[in-house]
């Protein structure tokens, strides 16, 4: 098991996501603004530009997309 440090994923609930109706269906997807983040930390990553406080950022930010990921292949599958 790795242990990682990480900025919590409940701290983007309120402000960095959204649910979006696709297909009849509501799923959990990021804000514009969160998905833009998600961006620039991956290309920074992938610059070898990351910050410590930005390699902690995107880690929770990638739990969360994983977590979201699950809830709804999840719904989708009971639909």
């Amino acid at each position: 098991m790795i242990t990682q440090t990480m900025v919590q994923p409940s701290s983007w609930v309120e402000s960095g996501v959204k649910l979006q109706k696709v297909r009849e269906l509501n799923l959990f997807k990021f804000t514009d603004e969160l998905q833009n983040r998600l961006e620039i930390l991956i290309e920074r990553k992938k610059n070898n530009l990351l910050t410590a406080a930005e390699t902690t950022e995107l880690a929770g930010i990638t739990e969360l997309d994983r977590i979201f990921t699950l809830m709804n292949a999840r719904i989708i599958a009971e639909s």
